[in-house]
């Protein structure tokens, strides 16, 4: 909707109680009329495009619990130019959540901030051009659960006060011009997410921070921290992410950390870190990219640092107590051996074959006839067909020991699909990786080859997105978007040679891309420069994955009917994120969930499609890497 409100809004509607106006392009002054509507309760108006002074009598609204202004072009009345208007909120005893974000207000907060209701649940004020510094009253807000200040010009240190805010969840003082000592956050044992990063904090990380068990979320990245890494961080059993980069941090990284269990995002780059990285626990999946800047670490080559040399010199220790204890037991035990040889040596040939045929049944995949795939299958019934394409048909089946399979039918009598089979065979049975479904065994004859995979019983993405019966929420979609993420980057870096998963797994042995001259993959998804060139390398995969991004978020396909002419999938988006993200969202995401949830999704689903983007940005030399969309995507 646009156009303005009338003036007289509150003089025709007194009874008026709740306003929803959010999410539209209505424009021009908030009527002086509101503050007539006394039985109003809930005042949304976010994200449009109101502009002129916030009232100052808002506080005449005494049952005021939700007000939310956020993302318009709202300033200070020049008679109050400090956010005055909170002043007169105080008479709103009932009022619950306060959001006037993204507004050019300008300005301190004021200390009749702490005058604010008790009930106060949530205050949101970033990216308001706030100077100054923050009150040391904000701390009598004692319901506070959400605090966001971020992206202002804030200054000072962060008082000491809001240590009585003993219900916040989440607190965000990103990229503001705050100093001095990092809180000592012991008391905050409801905090959830912390983001402190882009100030000037100083000081050491109190080892109090490990009482923080429910803490998911904390970035301290960008500031000026020095001191150790507490050991007792690894107390900090619910972190999820841990961003401490950029600081001035010294000493050794803790193995303590690799006891943290649910922790996927870990960064502590360039820092003054030295000694061993850990390598157990998370610190399996972690990168080169989360330690760089730290020119004193060493540890594993995965991370791209010195073998650290007391391991070195422990090694070489070690070898030489063995060495010794040789020599020293060496003549004894020849002379017994050279006595018992004679007697035991058919018995170790005998047992040395034993072994080695155990080892061979231990490492050759279990062997399934062709006689027992067609009994599984019930000879290739159209009932157990799961789903055909160009190259293959794919048959559920069940084996005679109840193990349900799904078996991937080569078509024959296409050319070259033999040597499809044999690359498939050599990639797909090599592979491990907790996202990629798993090789159970293989078929191969002359007029017949398959693979037998693990069976999917909740079936695909594509049955779950569009159909009606079926659906997907926000959180599952990402979590999905993820692991597909998680399985690329590791096809792309973690096997001998990078796999591009563009149709077929292909090997790159050649370089980072390679050319193919048959066509492979599906329309929408595949690469213009695959199209133009016929070159296929991981930077392929990566637009097919911004591809498929945009789709899981929007419920459009590429083939779309309303893609016609100029218009694309991708271009649909570019024309829409951010501004109207919420034109192009799945409508099923935001239904029944309450406005602020939904402002979240669409906040989210915003930042996910430009990341989709730039993952299908041309020419590919521009796109983002796997690594760094999986990181984007885990952030999120």
């Amino acid at each position: 909707m646009s156009g303005v409100l009338p003036t007289n809004l509150c003089h025709t509607s007194p009874s008026l109680k709740e306003l929803y106006l959010g999410m539209n392009s209505i424009s021009g002054l908030i009527p002086n009329s509101i503050p007539n509507c006394s039985q109003l309760t809930i005042l949304s108006i976010g994200d449009n495009k109101f502009s002129g002074y916030i009232p100052t009598d808002l506080g005449n609204l005494r049952l005021l619990e939700s007000i939310r202004l956020l993302s318009n072009n709202l300033t200070n009345a020049p008679s109050s130019p400090n956010m005055g208007f909170l002043t007169s909120l105080s008479n709103c005893r009932s009022l619950t959540h306060l959001s006037i974000s993204d507004n050019p207000l300008y300005g301190v907060i004021p200390s009749s901030v702490g005058n604010l209701s008790s009930l106060l649940e949530r205050f949101s004020a970033g990216r308001c051009k706030l100077n100054g510094t923050i009150p040391d009253q904000i701390g009598d807000l004692i319901g506070l659960t959400v605090l966001a200040l971020d992206e202002n010009e804030l200054s000072g240190n962060i008082p000491l006060s809001i240590k009585h805010l003993h219900k916040l969840e989440r607190l965000y003082l990103v990229d503001n011009m705050l100093q001095g000592p990092i809180l000592k956050m012991s008391n905050l044992g409801a905090a959830i997410s912390r983001d402190l990063s882009m100030n000037q904090l100083s000081g050491s990380i109190a080892s109090s921070i490990g009482k923080l068990q429910s803490l998911a979320n904390l970035s301290l990245a960008n500031n000026s921290l020095e001191g150790s890494i507490p050991v007792s961080m690894g107390n900090m059993i619910s972190l999820v992410t841990l961003d401490l980069s950029h600081n001035n941090l010294s000493g050794s990284i803790p193995k303590s950390l690799e006891a943290l269990q649910h922790l996927n995002y870990f960064n502590v780059s360039f820092n003054n870190l030295s000694g061993e990285i850990p390598s157990g626990g998370s610190f399996k999946i972690f990168t080169v990219d989360s330690f760089k800047g730290n020119v004193a670490l060493c540890g594993i080559p995965r991370f791209h640092v010195p073998i650290c040399p007391d391991v070195s010199d422990h090694r070489l220790k070690r070898k030489k107590k063995v060495q010794v204890l040789f020599i020293a037991f060496g003549v004894v035990a020849f002379i017994s051996i050279v006595c018992l040889a004679f007697i035991f040596v058919r018995y170790k040939r005998k047992d040395k074959k034993v072994r080695e045929v155990v080892e061979m049944i231990s490492i050759v995949p279990e062997r399934i006839s062709y006689y027992e795939l067609m009994q599984a299958t019930e000879q290739f019934s159209e009932s157990n067909l799961l789903g055909t394409g160009s190259s293959c048909s794919v048959y559920k089946g069940i084996l005679n020991n109840g193990k349900v399979i799904a078996v991937k039918v080569f078509n024959l009598h296409l050319e070259g699909i033999s040597k499809i089979f044999d690359v498939e065979c050599e990639i797909l049975c090599s592979i491990r990786h907790r996202c990629l479904n798993s090789v159970i065994s293989c078929c191969s004859k002359e007029e017949f080859k398959a693979l037998v995979r693990e069976y999917m019983p909740n079936g695909n993405l594509e049955k779950w997105l569009h159909s009606d019966n079926y659906f997907l929420n926000f959180m599952e979609r990402l979590n999905i978007m993820i692991n597909v993420a998680s399985a690329l980057e590791y096809l792309h870096g973690g096997y001998s040679a990078p796999i591009v998963h563009f149709g077929i797994a292909k090997l790159l042995c050649d370089g980072d891309s390679m050319v193919l001259t048959n066509t492979l993959g599906t329309l929408g998804y595949i690469a213009p420069e695959y199209g133009s060139e016929g070159v296929v390398s991981t930077r392929c995969d990566v637009y097919s994955y911004g591809v498929m991004l945009m789709e899981v978020f929007t419920r459009k396909k590429p083939s779309d009917n309303m893609f016609v002419g100029d218009l694309s999938l991708k271009t649909w988006i570019e024309r829409l994120v951010p501004e109207f993200t919420y034109q192009v969202i799945d409508a099923n995401l935001v239904m029944n969930v309450d406005e602020e949830q939904g402002d979240k999704i669409v906040d989210f689903t915003s930042s996910i499609s430009e990341l989709a983007l730039k993952c299908c940005a041309d020419p590919s030399y521009e796109r983002t890497t796997k690594k760094d969309a999986l990181a984007e995507l885990q952030k999120v």
